[in-house]
């Protein structure tokens, strides 16, 4: 391997900067900026030697300049500064990047990205985490493909590769609980997360949905003597706004709040709660799960073992659906995006949601046998 003189850090269009050469060259009266990826001098300089070549084929014969997967992941990251989960879309960038950070665009597909998952697997990284940084890698291809374009109106890439993403052999099902499975596990929940509990099994929203709840987020409807709440699109994973309606019970726990902090909904001790899953909802599980059999008759289903704060919303969409209530209304209780979804409702219009979702309220009052019937099939 070529040998770095530590007495010479630079060679014309080359600079030798923590530990790896960077090539910062002006060609054809564009600077072009990027890490070669390595410390021996030779490779480096076949890469520069690279670049030149294909400027100068995109200067005299207008070809596609070939572009690094990294230079298309700093455009995208640039792009998307507004991205709620950028953060996390940076970090599996970083991750992606020795293994197709150098790569040229076209190079990027499924077969080249196989080392990545195979590193990703032998670390204990689970098929789901893996899939979000594939789809990542997809999205970057797919902007490269379909909306990019450089100079002379072309695309950064010819056509975007299929990427297949990883299956799920352990992919937890979800468990919707029954009426005597929520009284058993909210009666070993403290005072504060059995509220917020209750209001996400009546609303169906999100875990940070329930704990960012703000009181001027909601709106009073006088012709319905009522209220509801409406979330702004920046705090919604769908980026729309989302309107939550409150059955009875859900009503009854937004009361119960009413006068204890100036902005937040749901607080402890004076203070906002940031978190619904936490040691306290871990430990009021494994108690349920001690009383399960002596309470209810019959052995403790693993997924009420390690049922989920997000299986809350499975509970209220199964318990819609049980009551008959349509698909398009059950869309729009549970938040789902739909074209049918407007950005704003009538009084009629909401007074159906409310009573649609005051359905749930009856099913908590007694012992479904629906429940009953689908909870044997998901146990089985």
């Amino acid at each position: 391997m070529g040998q770095v003189n530590k007495g010479s850090r630079r060679i014309s269009g080359l600079q030798f900067r923590r530990g790896c050469w960077y090539i910062d060259k002006v060609i054809y009266g564009k600077r072009v900026c990027e890490s070669t990826g390595t410390s021996d001098i030779k490779e480096a300089q076949a890469l520069l030697a690279r670049r030149i070549g294909q400027a100068r084929e995109v200067h005299l014969f207008g070809a596609i300049r070939e572009r690094t997967f990294r230079e298309a992941a700093t455009k995208y990251l640039t792009e998307h500064q507004h991205k709620r989960s950028l953060e996390r879309d940076a970090r599996a960038l970083a991750a992606l990047d020795p293994f197709i950070g150098v790569q040229p665009l076209q190079h990027v597909h499924h077969e080249t990205l196989q080392a990545y998952v195979r590193a990703r697997l032998a670390k204990g990284i689970s098929p789901g985490t893996i899939n979000r940084d594939l789809a990542v890698v997809r999205r970057i291809l797919n902007l490269s493909a379909r909306l990019w374009r450089d100079e002379g109106d072309r695309p950064w890439l010819v056509t975007a590769p299929l990427i297949q993403m990883q299956r799920h052999p352990n992919r937890r099902v979800p468990y919707p609980l029954s009426v005597t499975e929520e009284r058993l596990l909210f009666s070993e929940l403290a005072g504060h997360l059995a509220s917020m509990a209750l209001f996400k099994v009546n609303t169906g929203l999100r875990e940070q949905e329930v704990v960012n709840l703000r009181w001027d987020w909601e709106v009073q409807v006088p012709d319905l003597d009522t209220s509801i709440f409406v979330i702004p699109a920046e705090f919604v994973k769908n980026g729309l706004d989302r309107y939550v309606v409150l059955n009875r019970i859900a009503k009854s726990v937004i009361d119960a709040c009413r006068g204890r902090h100036i902005d937040r909904v749901f607080t402890h001790s004076g203070k906002p709660v940031t978190r619904l899953h936490n040691s306290g909802w871990n430990a009021a599980r494994r108690r349920a799960s001690e009383r399960y059999e002596s309470e209810l008759g019959k052995p403790c289903p693993d997924g009420f073992r390690s049922v989920r704060v997000h299986d809350l919303k499975h509970t209220y969409g199964h318990r819609l659906r049980v009551a008959g209530v349509s698909f398009e209304d059950r869309k729009v209780l549970l938040g789902h995006k739909a074209d049918h979804v407007t950005t704003h409702y009538s009084a009629p219009e909401i007074s159906a949601l409310i009573a649609a979702s005051d359905k749930v309220c009856a099913l908590q009052s007694r012992q479904s046998h629906a429940l009953s019937v689908v909870r044997g099939r998901v146990s089985a």
